[in-house]
């Protein structure tokens, strides 16, 4: 059992830029989650990599070197993820990064899925019958 918690494009954007309104409110989160490794279920927070794209994430970069220290792990747009992406796109009418995101909450295996967003919504959409905490920044 696992703990999974997933970015999206505004949380990437506030953790990316210390002055950005939301800066310390997603950082703080991003920290309490961290802290909680060993403690409950073990957490793992990700970005589905359609979120980086349309934050413009590029890990080479130096500008995002701040983000590139913390352990935030890529979730990949492969094949079978994208077929799934695909469908919660045209039934959800959200954009390709939530519907990544919402390809992510359906493949996991994880026990609990927090999702950090600034878009309740839309992610309650994509999430469909899939139980998720919603962070609302």
């Amino acid at each position: 059992m696992s703990h999974l918690v997933v970015l999206d494009n505004e949380a990437v954007q506030a953790l990316s830029d210390p002055a950005h309104k939301k800066h310390v409110h997603v950082f703080s989160h991003i920290r309490t989650v961290a802290g909680r490794k060993g403690r409950d279920l073990p957490v793992t927070v990700v970005v589905p990599t359609a979120v980086r794209v349309e934050a413009g994430w590029n890990r080479t970069i130096p500008a995002w070197a701040f983000l590139n220290r913390l352990p935030i792990g890529d979730i990949t747009l492969d094949g079978s993820s994208a077929n799934i992406a695909a469908d919660i796109r045209q039934d959800a009418r959200v954009s390709v990064a939530d519907a990544h995101i919402g390809a992510v909450i359906h493949a996991t295996t994880a026990a609990k899925v927090t999702v950090i967003t600034s878009d309740p919504g839309d992610i309650r959409r994509v999430a469909a019958d899939r139980e998720v905490n919603v962070v609302i920044i």
